[in-house]
């Protein structure tokens, strides 16, 4: 059975705006209508714009992006903590919903300031952040991490060192992208089955796509290892309610 999708990692890379050179890299083009042409399959519904460390802390591709897509997609930004809540609520009309820490590639604020903007804008907007970073990095930060009033991790953590924190993590009520299947080093199926176990709400699928700089590119068999591991009636959890549910679409 195929369920409609919330897309809750993608990115759209336009030259038309301003892109930033990450380590000397710099991705190929992927328009909205590339994302629209490459998911027009898979029954995506909506989803979310995730900004890259090559978009830094471009608003403008973000906000094109998000009209083209339409209302059922919301935005995941970077921004330095201080933006003034007057840009925080403009960027909030234009449907994003959170913060990113690329703390694995840069681009993004730092981590010094992560929790303070974390109660920030959730306090002011309802909005969580999220974190691209290895999870057996982030051990330092967990207490903090627990304490956050809403955070995503991408990538289901990264590696298998970070799977313990990860899984404590979602027990303490973080969100976990199934996404990236190709970046990790560890069985995803079983991880997928534990972090359910754990959080029936924490899990929230998304293509990745591109795959910038990923092994291996986005498959629409991924979809195939998360309905394998959780049965149909989980896989809809994953595929849609709990992502549609904590960006708050519609709201």
């Amino acid at each position: 059975m195929q369920h409609m999708i919330f897309d809750a990692h993608l990115h759209i890379i336009d030259p038309a705006f301003p892109l930033v050179s990450n380590d000397g890299y710099l991705p190929d083009e992927f328009t909205v209508d590339d994302y629209i042409g490459q998911t027009a399959s898979l029954g995506v519904g909506g989803g979310a714009v995730v900004s890259g460390s090559f978009q830094s802390f471009d608003q403008s591709y973000l906000i094109a992006a998000l009209a083209a897509l339409g209302p059922t997609f919301v935005g995941v930004t970077q921004l330095p903590f201080s933006v003034s809540d007057e840009d925080l609520f403009l960027l909030g009309s234009h449907g994003v919903r959170a913060v990113r820490f690329n703390l694995r590639r840069g681009g993004s604020e730092s981590s010094k300031y992560l929790c303070e903007f974390a109660h920030r804008v959730y306090d002011l907007l309802g909005w969580h952040i999220e974190i691209y970073a290895d999870c057996k990095t982030l051990v330092d930060l967990e207490g903090k991490l627990c304490r956050l009033p809403a955070v995503s991790i991408d990538h289901l953590g990264l590696s298998k060192e970070g799977l313990p924190l990860l899984y404590r993590l979602a027990e303490s009520g973080a969100r976990v992208k199934a996404t990236g299947f190709g970046r990790v080093n560890f069985a995803v199926s079983q991880a997928i089955k534990r972090l359910f176990e754990i959080n029936p709400e924490a899990l929230m699928f998304g293509t990745d796509l591109p795959s910038t700089r990923s092994p291996r590119a986005f498959n629409p068999v991924d979809i195939e290892i998360i309905g394998n591991a959780l049965g149909d009636a989980a896989t809809k959890k994953v595929l849609w309610d709990n992502a549609a549910a904590f960006y708050r679409l519609g709201v």
